[in-house]
């Protein structure tokens, strides 16, 4: 029986995934298979391999043959190389990073949360009751000593005019308009 290990295909349109497997030449690609060794992703950046270097080392032993893109990805984990006897059985896999962690990253958008400044007004509502709270409030007036004179100055008398037209325009808004 002519024994292979070759790539078994799975996956959608576009996003393949493969098993390495031994199966039997006469076979099918994805027929019946011997053996399950390994897993290639070359959807993932880098490429996702997978390889139990034992059985691989077993099979290549008891004669299976790899096919091309199989002894690629031999090469590439170092089981082609161990198997040979040739240096360098360390291979070129580059191994994928771990994610961070989902939890670490909410508890620090928290933190970072807390540390906002409060101040400042975060929904309309919130907004206009600020607006409201100003138009009420009185106007500030300037604690610079002022040379008395008889006769108030033209800005004093506007002050003095407007005040109790905003005191008006306030009450107003505050009724409950049914």
């Amino acid at each position: 029986m002519a024994v292979k290990i070759r790539l078994v295909r799975l996956g959608k349109i576009r996003t393949p995934h493969y098993r390495i497997v031994v199966a039997d030449s006469r076979k099918a690609r994805n027929g019946l298979k011997i053996e399950e060794i390994g897993r290639y992703s070359p959807a993932s950046d880098p490429s996702l391999i997978q390889v139990d270097s034992d059985r691989a080392q077993h099979w290549l032993k008891q004669g299976a043959q790899p096919t091309e893109a199989v002894a690629a990805l031999l090469k590439i984990t170092g089981d082609w190389q161990k198997f040979k006897g040739i240096s360098g059985s360390e291979g070129t896999l580059k191994t994928i990073p771990a994610r961070p962690e989902k939890r670490a990253a909410y508890e620090a958008a928290v933190k970072a949360a807390m540390n906002e400044p409060k101040d400042g007004a975060t929904t309309m509502k919130k907004r206009a009751a600020e607006k409201l709270a100003a138009k009420s409030a009185p106007a500030e007036v300037s604690t610079e000593p002022v040379a008395e004179t008889a006769e108030p100055t033209s800005a004093e008398v506007s002050v003095e005019a407007e005040a109790p037209a905003t005191e008006e325009a306030t009450a107003t808004e505050e009724t409950p308009a049914g």
